[in-house]
Protein backbone atom coordinates (compact mmCIF):
# COMPACT_ATOMS: atom_id res chain seq x y z
CA UNK A 1 0.00 0.00 0.00
CA UNK A 2 0.86 3.74 -0.79
CA UNK A 3 0.25 6.50 2.28
CA UNK A 4 0.56 9.78 1.13
CA UNK A 5 -0.64 13.30 2.67
CA UNK A 6 -2.37 15.69 0.14
CA UNK A 7 -2.07 19.46 1.51
CA UNK A 8 -5.59 21.43 0.36
CA UNK A 9 -6.22 24.56 -0.15
CA UNK A 10 -10.00 25.86 0.19
CA UNK A 11 -11.45 28.63 -0.66
CA UNK A 12 -12.51 31.52 1.95
CA UNK A 13 -14.94 29.34 4.24
CA UNK A 14 -15.03 25.92 2.63
CA UNK A 15 -13.33 23.99 4.88
CA UNK A 16 -15.81 22.09 6.62
CA UNK A 17 -17.21 21.31 3.78
CA UNK A 18 -14.36 20.43 1.40
CA UNK A 19 -13.02 17.84 4.91
CA UNK A 20 -16.94 15.99 4.51
CA UNK A 21 -16.45 15.76 0.88
CA UNK A 22 -13.13 14.50 0.53
CA UNK A 23 -13.47 12.24 3.34
CA UNK A 24 -15.75 10.59 0.97
CA UNK A 25 -13.64 9.71 -1.86
CA UNK A 26 -12.29 6.33 -1.79
CA UNK A 27 -9.19 5.80 -0.85
CA UNK A 28 -8.96 8.92 1.73
CA UNK A 29 -8.59 7.48 5.22
CA UNK A 30 -9.02 11.02 7.22
CA UNK A 31 -9.00 14.61 6.93
CA UNK A 32 -8.26 17.35 9.16
CA UNK A 33 -8.68 20.72 9.18
CA UNK A 34 -5.31 22.73 9.78
CA UNK A 35 -4.19 25.90 10.24
CA UNK A 36 -1.42 27.76 8.60
CA UNK A 37 -0.78 27.93 4.87
CA UNK A 38 -3.20 24.57 3.80
CA UNK A 39 -6.92 24.70 4.95
CA UNK A 40 -6.62 20.71 5.59
CA UNK A 41 -4.22 17.38 5.33
CA UNK A 42 -5.85 14.70 3.68
CA UNK A 43 -4.48 10.79 4.53
CA UNK A 44 -4.94 8.35 1.62
CA UNK A 45 -3.97 4.67 1.60
CA UNK A 46 -3.56 3.57 -2.04
CA UNK A 47 -2.74 -0.06 -4.04
CA UNK A 48 0.21 2.49 -5.97
CA UNK A 49 1.41 5.62 -7.00
CA UNK A 50 -0.67 6.09 -10.01
CA UNK A 51 -4.02 5.52 -7.06
CA UNK A 52 -2.25 8.32 -5.79
CA UNK A 53 -2.49 10.29 -8.42
CA UNK A 54 -6.11 9.78 -9.75
CA UNK A 55 -7.05 10.76 -5.71
CA UNK A 56 -5.58 13.72 -6.00
CA UNK A 57 -5.56 15.06 -9.27
CA UNK A 58 -8.96 14.06 -10.46
CA UNK A 59 -11.07 13.59 -7.29
CA UNK A 60 -9.77 15.83 -4.71
CA UNK A 61 -8.76 18.88 -7.19
CA UNK A 62 -12.25 18.29 -9.02
CA UNK A 63 -14.35 19.27 -5.29
CA UNK A 64 -15.68 22.39 -5.94
CA UNK A 65 -14.01 24.65 -3.48
CA UNK A 66 -10.98 23.72 -3.58
CA UNK A 67 -7.90 26.18 -5.06
CA UNK A 68 -5.21 23.84 -4.89
CA UNK A 69 -3.66 20.45 -3.79
CA UNK A 70 0.54 19.52 -2.53
CA UNK A 71 0.71 16.05 -2.25
CA UNK A 72 3.65 14.16 -0.40
CA UNK A 73 4.08 10.05 -1.36
CA UNK A 74 5.24 8.67 2.43
CA UNK A 75 8.65 7.02 1.81
CA UNK A 76 8.40 4.67 4.73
Amino acid sequence: MVQAYIMVKALTGEADRLKDNIEAIDGVERSHIVAGDVDLITVVDVASPSAVKDVAATEIQSVEGVEDTQTYISMD
